[in-house]
C-alpha cells in the first residue's frame, strides 16, 4: 500500500527556500512592490531578500511547519507556485522532500 503525499504549504515550505534566484518580481506594478517590508526586497530591488537560497520573508522549519510573514502581500511568482505543480515538486526534490 502506497501512502499518498499531501502538498500543503504550511508543512512544507520548500518553494520559498531552494533558490534565491526564484522570488523575482515580474508582472508587479509600483503599487503592489511598495506593499512589500522594504528589508524584505533585495538590494537590486529584483525580487525577495534571501538568506543564502532562502526567502527572508518564510517563517518556520521547512517540511514541518512554515508560513510567509507576508503572505497577504507576497509577489506574483509565489501567488502562481501551486501545491503538486512542476515549480512544487522541483523545489520539494531540490530540499530532499517526498515528491509521490
Amino acid at each position: 500500500m502506497t501512502a499518498t503525499i499531501s502538498y500543503d504549504c504550511q508543512s512544507c515550505g520548500a518553494c520559498c527556500s531552494y533558490s534565491a534566484d526564484w522570488p523575482r518580481f515580474s508582472t508587479e506594478d509600483d503599487a503592489a512592490l511598495a506593499l512589500i517590508p522594504e528589508k524584505l526586497v533585495a538590494r537590486d530591488e529584483s525580487g525577495m531578500r534571501c538568506e543564502g537560497v532562502r526567502c527572508a520573508a518564510l517563517v518556520g522549519e521547512v517540511g514541518r511547519f512554515t508560513a510567509c510573514g507576508i503572505y497577504a502581500v507576497r509577489p506574483e511568482v509565489c501567488r502562481a507556485c501551486m501545491p503538486g505543480d512542476a515549480e512544487c515538486l522541483m523545489a520539494r526534490r531540490a530540499v530532499g522532500l517526498p515528491v509521490n
